[in-house]
């Protein structure tokens, strides 16, 4: 993660496959067409201590003491199937955010593949296995997984179903799609992997931090709270959306103190073209990117020649947050670093939202 504001003149710039997973679905999208496209391939006495910076931004904090899984477990699969687990010495997640509770979790040493949006350290030797929503089934099947983690945008369709007629237990989880299911999803993975109170530790670290993080928001001038507007780019593909209630980044941005100035101007489906009326509408105050989109773009001189980019405040201000593809919408374990990055790059150190 990055700060990236640059001072100008003025001062300090694919739907989901499911119904009931849709912004999910939106979103993982999102984030695997990010890394496509541009070529991506702790401890628990810290459990109150707020979020570390950059430097360790690409890693994962496993739990002090690798948990001893409890098996075997019959669990409730997202897809409406019971999947019986009896063991987790060869684990296959086949999305980032699920590799991230995995690792997290303690189960590292046993996993066998990953998708290609699982970015962080630990996990960057394993085979890919999963590449924007295209699963291989014979590669899964070839790596002879005791289990598999996927979730409701996790396809084709084929692959799942190739996976399990070879008695593979697969178990799907609901995506998440606000900072409210953080907790969820810990619970969810570790009671697949036989570890419930491992999850139930991680799940308290995670809250306490998140919560942590949000005590260091400063108080906002007049009461004001600033608009952020979440972009998502691909210059290099021509995609350019506003992100509007569905999006998945309004549960951060007002978690931070700040406004979603797309949700608020009336964008009530996830993603829109940008055009500079619904930019004119929406008048943030902060751009929220993902680094690899502003840098698609050329960076912040090539983000203020998008049509009505420059005539909003955040283009006038050249103020922009830029956060990691690879973490940003994970609602995971590394949250609250997230949550962080975008408190830091806000607001100014000891200033106020403005």
């Amino acid at each position: 993660m990055r700060i990236t504001q640059d001072h100008g003149p003025h001062q300090g710039q694919d739907a989901g496959r499911l119904a009931r997973g849709r912004t999910g679905a939106a979103l993982t999208v999102l984030v695997a067409l990010a890394l496509l496209l541009t070529g991506c391939g702790g401890g628990n006495d810290s459990a109150s201590m707020p979020a570390k910076g950059s430097a360790d931004a690409d890693r994962v904090e496993p739990l002090a003491a690798a948990p001893a899984p409890k098996l075997p477990v019959t669990v409730d699969s997202a897809d409406g199937t019971k999947v019986t687990v009896d063991s987790t010495d060869r684990i296959v997640p086949l999305t980032g955010s699920l590799s991230e509770i995995v690792f997290t979790l303690g189960f590292g040493k046993q996993v066998v593949a990953r998708d290609i949006t699982a970015t962080f350290e630990q996990a960057g030797k394993l085979p890919v296995v999963t590449r924007a929503h295209d699963v291989s089934a014979e590669s899964v099947l070839s790596l002879k997984p005791t289990v598999v983690l996927a979730d409701t945008t996790t396809g084709p369709r084929e692959a799942i179903d190739q996976i399990r007629d070879a008695g593979i237990p697969l178990v799907v989880v609901d995506p998440a799609k606000e900072l409210a299911d953080v907790g969820r999803r810990i619970d969810t993975v570790a009671e697949v992997l036989g570890v419930p109170a491992a999850g139930t530790e991680l799940k308290k670290r995670t809250e306490s931090r998140i919560a942590a993080v949000q005590k260091t928001i400063p108080d906002h001038a007049d009461g004001k709270k600033p608009r952020v507007a979440f972009l998502y780019l691909r210059g290099s593909a021509s995609v350019y959306l506003l992100g509007g209630a569905e999006s998945g980044a309004s549960s951060l941005l007002e978690a931070a103190g700040a406004v979603d100035a797309g949700k608020t101007s009336g964008l009530n489906k996830d993603f829109t073209a940008i055009t500079s009326e619904a930019l004119a509408k929406a008048a943030p105050d902060a751009i929220l990117l993902m680094s690899k989109g502003l840098d698609s773009v050329g960076g912040m001189d090539g983000l203020v020649k998008i049509p009505g980019i420059a005539e909003t405040p955040a283009g006038m201000d050249r103020r922009v947050v830029s956060i990691d593809d690879g973490v940003l919408l994970n609602y995971g374990p590394r949250t609250d670093r997230v949550l962080a990055e975008i408190v830091e790059q806000l607001y100014p150190k000891g200033g106020t939202g403005r």
